[in-house]
């Protein structure tokens, strides 16, 4: 085992780079470890480290062949390790790829999104692991799931269950490739779904009338084609309802809103209703407005 006294030794400072630096540590592919439980936890379930740091009081565990091996005075210990009270081991090991699979195999996910505190992406990770889930995916806005902060709030999850990066559309995408249905929540009770927003008050501020139409699953016989997937048109009429469902077709799983407008986009009477001169009337563009800052609000 090798002897390191020295604050200012490389290894020691890639390590504090590793701990405070997630561009670093995407650079490098490489993470820290910061407790004889997570070194064990890592061996365990086949994360083989790079090298381990300890003081002389800990007694490691066996390590695989080729794994560097350090020992440290306890001060040295205390200046390079990201706790505040150092456990007297640390380590750094690989990090996967974090892009997803082509197709999911699996059937309960958990996807995460602008969620910042590390500790939080961590719980959610742990809780996971302890209902048996697939894996986590982690959409903009999260925190580095190799932070020292996550890895020791997952307690090791981290090791047992995989964990994606990648956006929302991309994992629309992919739940749609793999036949998976995809379930929303939200923290806030007043959080509100774009396909059900009330128009009402947007539509109110401008003085436009709108109203919800139906979207009965029988009403998908209407565009149905003997040639195609799906047609664009119906020969039994309501255009207002089998536009909105063509449209659904190629929105990928995301949230949609269909306004047909189309009656409503120019008036040829020649008189002057309401706000709306002859010509061309800009129908839906006051509402939507307005309820761009309704749910900007909200």
């Amino acid at each position: 085992m090798d002897r390191i006294t020295s604050r200012a030794n490389p290894l020691l400072s890639h390590i504090r780079r590793l701990s405070s630096d997630a561009a670093y540590r995407r650079q490098s592919g490489q993470f820290v470890g910061d407790s004889p439980k997570l070194l064990r936890e890592a061996l365990q379930w086949g994360v083989e480290p790079v090298c381990v740091v300890c003081t002389e009081e800990v007694a490691l565990p066996a390590l695989p062949a080729g794994v560097r091996a350090v020992c440290v005075p306890g001060d040295v210990m205390a200046s390079v390790s990201p706790m505040k009270s150092p456990q007297g081991v640390l380590f750094t090991g690989r990090i996967p790829a974090l892009a997803p699979p082509e197709k999911l195999t699996g059937r309960r996910y958990v996807a995460l999104e602008g969620v910042q505190d590390p500790g939080n992406v961590g719980a959610v990770l742990r809780t996971l692991d302890a209902f048996d889930g697939d894996g986590l995916f982690l959409l903009p806005g999260c925190a580095d799931p190799y932070s020292p902060k996550t890895l020791r709030s997952s307690m090791g999850a981290l090791f047992r269950r995989p964990v994606w990066s990648c956006s929302a559309s991309e994992l629309c995408r992919l739940l749609q490739r793999s036949g998976l249905p995809l379930y929303g929540a939200a923290l806030r009770l007043d959080t509100l779904d774009a396909r059900a927003v009330d128009l009402t008050r947007a539509a109110g501020h401008s003085g436009e009338r709108f109203w919800r139409m139906p979207d009965f699953p029988e009403y998908e016989d209407l565009i149905r084609s003997d040639y195609a997937d799906v047609r664009n048109t119906s020969k039994d009429g309501c255009g207002a309802i089998t536009a909105g469902l063509f449209l659904k077709h190629f929105t990928q799983g995301l949230p949609w809103l269909h306004l047909d407008i189309a009656g409503t986009a120019d008036n040829n009477t020649g008189i002057t209703w309401q706000h709306q001169t002859p010509g061309a009337t800009g129908a839906a563009v006051s509402t939507l407005y307005y309820l761009a800052r309704e749910l900007e609000n909200a």
